[in-house]
């Protein structure tokens, strides 16, 4: 027996207009051969490189041994390098390639064109309201 449907919170909702978001971003890096969590790489790496493997664990919330094998996938394309730490010269960091960041900025127009299609729908007044919201909900962060 299923159990009783309720109707969706507000979180649920919001929850899945960004999962729709995601999964049009997804379809179209797809075609690029990059995966959704590869994608995610790249920006914390660019939010703060060089950066260690440990710390992209660490800010995807995978294992060491995971993020290994993502940035072993960004280096085999061309889109990260490897260097020794100028600190620990046993550690290795990530820093973006200029095709990794050409890559980036590609990505961040698709996911900006996939969430302008999903939010299409909204007239200009529901927009500019959904958009004071969520500024409003961004502050905490």
């Amino acid at each position: 027996m299923a159990p009783p449907s309720s109707p969706d919170t507000t979180g649920d909702l919001l929850m899945a207009a960004a999962r729709l978001i995601r999964r049009e971003t997804a379809q179209e890096l797809e075609a690029w051969g990059i995966t959704p969590a590869q994608s995610r790489a790249l920006k914390v790496i660019a939010s703060s490189e060089p950066v260690r493997p440990s710390v992209l664990a660490t800010w995807l919330r995978i294992s060491p041994r995971s993020a290994t094998e993502v940035a072993d996938a960004l280096e085999e394309h061309g889109w990260i390098a490897r260097s020794a730490d100028p600190t620990d010269r046993r550690a290795t960091t990530l820093a973006l390639t200029d095709a990794g960041r050409l890559l980036l900025r590609k990505i961040e127009d698709v996911r900006g064109q996939a969430a302008e299609r999903v939010l299409d729908v909204l007239g200009d007044r529901d927009r500019r309201t959904l958009d004071r919201i969520l500024t409003k909900l961004g502050e905490q962060a």
